[in-house]
């Protein structure tokens, strides 16, 4: 039986856990140099002015603890789209509730609530397998491209997700990451 699961966004009480929280993670998956990465990935998103308080959410169980983490935040394309695109980075659940759907619920709340702030699309680098059951199809297949600095394994590694019909129709253009130093 699951205990209890309250999505919400990020309040002063969880600042510290969530960076602990997202460096355990990572570091659990990919080593103690991307839980670093990760970590100060959070920490500058949070200091520069795309940062969307509100669209910063965690999964707590019961015990008010961290289970699943989910971190929106504005984004543009050469210098264009800022009021209307996301970057979704990163995603991160509790090692040990891995493929339970935390993220899933994360990621679907994080949908709805930009959505009715007014964001209409929201892009994502990361394996395909764990985004395309999401809604996200490839970018460069909307004219949203990888900038010469974005090392991708592969194209279809950069996704994107309409929030609103039709958004993708006009926005496209080259992702650059050069606005964030841990991005790069």
């Amino acid at each position: 039986m699951r205990g209890i699961q309250i999505i919400k966004s990020m309040d002063e009480k969880h600042m510290g856990e969530s960076l602990d929280f997202v460096e355990n993670v990572f570091t659990a998956s990919e080593g103690v140099k991307s839980g670093k990465l990760v970590r100060s990935l959070v920490e500058e998103i949070r200091s520069k002015r795309f940062y969307l308080p509100e669209l910063e959410l965690i999964m707590v169980d019961e015990k008010d603890s961290i289970i699943g983490y989910a971190m929106f935040s504005g984004f543009y394309l050469e210098g264009k789209y800022e009021e209307e695109l996301l970057l979704l980075s990163p995603v991160a659940v509790k090692t040990k509730l891995q493929r339970q759907h935390i993220s899933k619920k994360l990621i679907e709340y994080g949908f709805e609530k930009a959505k009715k702030m007014g964001y209409k699309a929201v892009l994502v680098e990361g394996n395909p397998r764990n985004y395309k059951s999401r809604g996200f199809e490839t970018s460069c297949n909307h004219g949203i491209i990888a900038g010469p600095k974005v090392n991708l394994p592969a194209p279809e590694c950069l996704m994107v997700k309409e929030l609103i019909e039709g958004a993708l129709e006009h926005i496209k253009g080259v992702v650059d990451y050069s606005y964030y130093q841990n991005l790069t």
